[in-house]
């Protein structure tokens, strides 16, 4: 028997593996593929205080090893959320446990849609401030590049909602260690990364971008390396749970981030090849405990031999 459990401090899941926000829709759309409550968690597509139709199309690209996208965060609304039957409602019957990623283009609607949610929390677990989305003209990265301003909009968040807090931190930094730091001391109690790297694709036979948003988050293999090194540069600065992602596709990539020092992981383009990549990576990390003669996961959080 391996013991895949993990504690994160604020609440505990049954094994290391969550989806990544923007990947997974709600939940809902997964629900006939297998049980949600076999994730370690199901983080929802973000929700900010109004609805939100996203970007133009053409919204999607594939390119090498990995996808762009600029999607934009579009989202049914912290209202509709609550209350639709495929959003919130759905997944409390799930016994899911759910992470509700949110954002805003101000601190006040971040705050907003926080203290809603803190308002009518049964079913949440916790929630990911996103202040890391490339693919929209106000907040997202703005406020994830700003240290100041990353401090700034998580600590009001932490006035306006007990739930724990976890931050989604952009890789699109010079030294994502200070921001963790920054996060962390407003009152963060976890982190996630990385969202998507800034990229950009053009078609060399219409001599236009292959997305309407002209760049895009890359995602996907392509951006795993950069990912496990800047999971292990945030593990040697803060000392809270880390969740780590960014080109997780099997179960020895998601060893690479525990091993890196993260806590947990989620799992993200992955699910757009194949819906069922999450319990795949599962099986995979047990699979790897079981070589290594590991009784229980937390044995390699952090494990790297230098």
């Amino acid at each position: 028997m391996i013991d895949l459990s993990v504690d994160l401090g604020k609440f505990k899941i049954a094994n290391p593996v969550m989806t990544a926000s923007g990947t997974f829709g709600y939940g809902f759309e997964y629900k006939d593929y297998y049980d949600l409550k076999e994730l370690g968690a199901v983080v929802v597509k973000g929700i900010a205080t109004k609805p939100s139709h996203g970007n133009p199309t053409p919204r999607v690209a594939e390119v090498s090893s990995g996808m762009l996208n600029a999607i934009g965060l579009q989202g049914p609304g912290v209202d509709k959320f609550l209350n639709g039957a495929e959003y919130m409602p759905f997944l409390r019957t799930s016994a899911a446990t759910v992470v509700v990623n949110i954002w805003g283009k101000s601190i006040e609607e971040y705050c907003d849609v926080a203290a809603r949610l803190d308002a009518e929390s049964e079913g949440i677990a916790a929630l990911e401030i996103n202040i890391s989305c490339p693919n929209i003209k106000e907040g997202g990265v703005a406020f994830g590049t700003d240290l100041k301003l990353a401090h700034k909009v998580v600590s009001e968040i932490r006035k306006v909602t007990s739930l724990p807090l976890i931050t989604k931190l952009s890789p699109n930094v010079t030294c994502i260690a200070d921001f963790a730091r920054a996060v962390v001391d407003a009152g963060s109690d976890m982190v996630s990364l990385i969202n998507t790297l800034t990229g950009m694709a053009i078609n060399v036979e219409t001599r236009r971008p292959y997305i309407a948003n002209m760049t895009g988050g890359l995602s996907g293999p392509a951006i795993k390396p950069v990912a496990v090194r800047m999971v292990y540069e945030v593990a040697q600065a803060v000392d809270v749970p880390i969740i780590g992602m960014g080109g997780i596709m099997t179960g020895d990539d998601a060893v690479e981030f525990l091993l890196a020092g993260a806590s947990a992981i989620a799992v993200g383009t992955a699910i757009f090849v194949d819906p069922y990549a999450p319990i795949k990576v599962i099986k995979g990390i047990e699979d790897y405990l079981k070589r290594q003669g590991c009784k229980s996961v937390k044995e390699i959080v952090g494990a790297m031999v230098k």
